[in-house]
Formats: C-alpha cells, sequence, structure tokens
C-alpha cells in the first residue's frame, strides 16, 4: 500500500474502510471531524471491508471482491491483496449498470466511475481508498481521512473503536435509517444502508444533505 495518508495519533474515532462503504459509514464520516481508517488489524471475515450491498429489482446484491488466497485470517488489513484470477471487476460493473442505469443521477456519474473497474489495484486497502476518494469528490467533501498507524490492540478496547457497526448480515439494523426514493422501491419496498452508489444515483447532488 503506497501514498495514502497516514497519522501516528490515535483521533476520536476508528473506522474500518470499505468497499463503496454503506451510507451509515458515509453518515458517520460526515458528522465527525475525527476519524481515521483502520489498517494495521487482523483482517476479519465477513465485512464491508471487501464487499458492498446494492439493490435490483430482485432485491439486494452483494459485490465481494475477491482477495488472494492465503493465511488472510493472520494478515492485517494493510498486507491483504485482491486476487484476479476471474474478471470481477467487469461483473461488478455490469450489476452496478443493471441496477442503476435508469436512476435519475447514474448517468452523470458513470465515465468517472468506470475506470475504478478497469485500474487492477494490487492491495484491497488501496482500492477502498479510491472508492472513497471517488465517492468524497461527488460528494462535493473536501475530507481526507487519515489512515491511522496505531496498532489494533490500542484502540481495540476503547471507546474510540467504531469499527464493524453495521456487518453484511445485519447492515440493515439501523436506527432512523436515511430514507430517499430508491429505483425499485415499488417493487420491493426501501432498503436500508446500501451502498453509498445507490445514494448517489438516486438522489445525485442533494445526497450530501442527507448525510
Amino acid at each position: 500500500m503506497n501514498n495514502l495518508p497516514q497519522t501516528n495519533i490515535l483521533s476520536s474515532y476508528i473506522i474500518e474502510s470499505q468497499y463503496f462503504g454503506t451510507v451509515n459509514w458515509y453518515k458517520l464520516l460526515f458528522q465527525n471531524s475525527n476519524i481515521e481508517i483502520a489498517q494495521c488489524e487482523a483482517y476479519p471475515k465477513s465485512s464491508f471491508r471487501n464487499r458492498t450491498i446494492i439493490v435490483g429489482s430482485n432485491g439486494l446484491i452483494t459485490l465481494s471482491v475477491p482477495l488472494q488466497k492465503g493465511r488472510i485470517q493472520k494478515s492485517q488489513t494493510r498486507d491483504v491483496k485482491i486476487c484476479y484470477d476471474q474478471d470481477w471487476q467487469a461483473g461488478h460493473w455490469r450489476s452496478i449498470v443493471s441496477c442503476y442505469g435508469k436512476s435519475p443521477f447514474f448517468e452523470y456519474y458513470q465515465d468517472s466511475l468506470k475506470p475504478l473497474f478497469q485500474k487492477k489495484q494490487e492491495y484491497l486497502l488501496d482500492l477502498n481508498f479510491a472508492t472513497q476518494e471517488w465517492a468524497l469528490k461527488q460528494l462535493k467533501s473536501k475530507l481526507i481521512p487519515s489512515f491511522a498507524q496505531a496498532q489494533e490492540a490500542d484502540f481495540r478496547q476503547t471507546e474510540t473503536d467504531y469499527r464493524d457497526q453495521f456487518k453484511p448480515n445485519d447492515f440493515q439494523m439501523v436506527q432512523n435509517p436515511i430514507s430517499y426514493p430508491q429505483v425499485f422501491e415499488d417493487r420491493i419496498g426501501f432498503k436500508a444502508n446500501l451502498s453509498i452508489l445507490d445514494l448517489l444515483s438516486c438522489m445525485g447532488p442533494a445526497s450530501k444533505t442527507l448525510l
């Protein structure tokens, strides 16, 4: 992992890196000025670090970034590498276009979004940083969260640890969820706390005011 903003000081809140983070992940980012993203942590399974959830006409769709096999459970997040044995990038892009191609604002974002699915990042953390940087630019935000150099033992048991507030198996259990019109809401109902891609595609420039 290279060229990411770093800091040695533990901030008020530590959050995990996410792949096209959830709406509530961005809400936390916008509502707290002192945020750092964990990198020196044991990489956990079943989190949003390598997946995002969007919605199509038949329901929720999970997009997962495949990782190189090995002793992932003993790796730190900053060292986890992406696997390109299959063309998952093309698959993710097709799913996103299928879900949001007819949404009110997707056409305004697709030209800047597509290159993220063409560049092959080596490290997961670099990919997540690129998706975060893209989303913040579309949200007209100047936020640049730092990547904490503190070790997990220094924040794991403290009140600053806000990692994994929501996981893929319970991400919709949100109090006072941010609500907005969704593409397939009339068919399957509103789905809370999806990928930031959903909010941007449906609400465009107004997305920032909801966060």
